[in-house]
């Protein structure tokens, strides 16, 4: 089965045939697969009435487990926003009702951010769909292929995820 990604290729090396084009087999692949999980994402998330940054907070909040809060330097570490684009996002979802401030019991200067019964209903639900739809996406590979694919996926994404921005 040929793809735009196999059409792209053979164009660049019929016009340019001194230049090693495999990279763009894979790396192609990746940014297309990319956007079409962004507007799959993005109507899971419009179905919810969730931004894809509200989901990112919220569902952060919810993997910290009970009592599903962390303080705002926490949220920026997951999210990779810088300080003043998380303290506009809480604002947000604080107006909305899915988060809450608290005071830091360790920091009189701090505050943590709190999921709100709301904001995990919210997440849970947007998630569940989430991955329905992602599964759905998925569904040509066999478990075994999906593995694999993770795997190396994994081979090309760790040295950006630990180094520090």
């Amino acid at each position: 089965m040929e793809d735009e990604v196999d059409r792209l290729v053979a164009a660049w090396r019929r016009e340019r045939p001194d230049l090693d084009v495999e990279p763009l087999e894979v790396l192609s692949r990746v940014s297309r697969l990319a956007r079409h999980l962004d507007r799959a994402r993005r109507l899971v998330f419009s179905e919810h009435h969730l931004e894809p940054w509200e989901f990112d907070v919220l569902t952060a909040l919810r993997r910290a487990g009970d009592p599903y809060q962390l303080s705002p330097g926490q949220l920026l570490t997951q999210t990779l926003v810088t300080s003043g684009t998380m303290t506009n996002r809480i604002d947000r979802l604080a107006k909305r009702g899915l988060v809450e401030r608290l005071p830091d019991p360790n920091d009189r200067r701090g505050v943590l951010v709190r999921l709100t019964t709301s904001g995990q209903h919210h997440a849970d639900e947007a998630l569940a769909d989430l991955l329905t739809q992602e599964r759905a996406l998925l569904g040509d590979l066999t478990t075994a292929q999906r593995r694999d694919l993770a795997a190396l996926l994994r081979v090309l994404t760790a040295p950006f995820d630990n180094t520090p921005v």
